[in-house]
């Protein structure tokens, strides 16, 4: 952060360029929802294209295809299949886990 030096305030650093240190205390604020006056007129004003103008249209996309019917009934035995898969994944990692605890617990204790 830099410090004013000089007689500047420290709100100069804020202020829009071209106002003076003061000048735009002296001023009211503005209404709300007014823009400030501005050399700025907006941009120029554009014509609309002719009535019916679209591009031309050269090819026809093909209707999109049937998907197959889902087997609901293979689906749901795979995902049992697969969750007995996880169920026993994990239960032997909890063995093996339980088994070490158990070898290091014995190897302090004893």
């Amino acid at each position: 952060m830099t410090t004013p030096s000089g007689g500047s305030t420290p709100d100069d650093y804020w202020r829009r360029p071209g106002t003076g240190g003061d000048e735009a205390a002296d001023q009211p604020p503005a209404a709300p929802g007014s823009a400030p006056a501005s050399p700025y007129a907006g941009p120029p004003p554009s014509t609309p294209p002719p009535a019916g103008w679209r591009p031309p249209v050269h090819l026809q996309p093909a209707p999109p295809r049937r998907l197959p019917p889902q087997d609901m009934a293979g689906l749901d035995a795979a995902e049992q299949r697969s969750q007995r898969v996880t169920y026993g994944f994990g239960a032997v990692a909890g063995v093996v886990l339980v088994v070490l605890v158990c070898l290091l617990c014995s190897r302090v204790v004893f």
